[in-house]
């Protein structure tokens, strides 16, 4: 139970110091602090916004393994897309948003960020080079690819939720590729 009271308590702090940052203007101090006031002001707004402008997390992009939507909410699934990304490879905020996850979980490195609208991504494995409560801007640096979890060597994983459930995040980059429909038969 005392997690849960830690987890909660992190939260307060980030809705403290995000109201601080819009009302203020002053962003948190940390990497991208003055572009991250005007993203901090930006997701408390809320809104449409947090869906234009996403950009690829490592460039260039490379697909390793696509999202695969699960048949139910707790079926199998890859909630995601894997990115090819060398150990070292600069890892970027596809989108404006404030830090709300920086650190270790099961032995790898993972930085998340809520880009408001209920929009929140997940990278890993990646070591994170900003502290939760950073605002960050699009495109800005949050770390670095690390090796481990459960994306394959030389890769990182890249997870989109919207209100909570998983989304393919080729949806917000404007790259889902086409359906081509092929002839069924032949003559």
């Amino acid at each position: 139970m005392g997690g849960m009271s830690a987890h909660f308590a992190r939260l307060a702090r980030l809705g403290i110091l995000l109201a601080v940052v819009v009302s203020t203007g002053v962003a948190p101090p940390g990497p991208g602090a003055a572009a991250g006031a005007a993203a901090a002001s930006a997701i408390a707004s809320g809104a449409e916004d947090a869906l234009a402008g996403w950009l690829w997390p490592v460039t260039p992009p490379r697909i390793a393994a696509p999202f695969v939507a699960p048949a139910h909410e707790y079926g199998p699934g890859h909630r995601g897309i894997d990115l090819i990304a060398p150990v070292d490879t600069p890892v970027r905020s596809p989108a404006a948003g404030v830090i709300a996850f920086a650190g270790s979980v099961a032995g790898r490195g993972v930085v998340t960020i809520d880009h408001g609208a209920g929009l929140v991504t997940t990278l890993e494995p990646v070591t994170a080079q900003v502290a939760i409560g950073n605002a960050v801007a699009a495109g800005e640096a949050v770390g670095i690819a690390d090796a481990g979890g459960h994306a394959a060597q030389g890769t990182i994983h890249f997870g989109v939720r919207r209100d909570g459930r998983y989304i393919n995040p080729m949806l917000l980059l404007g790259a889902v590729p086409r359906a081509v429909l092929l002839p069924c038969c032949d003559g």
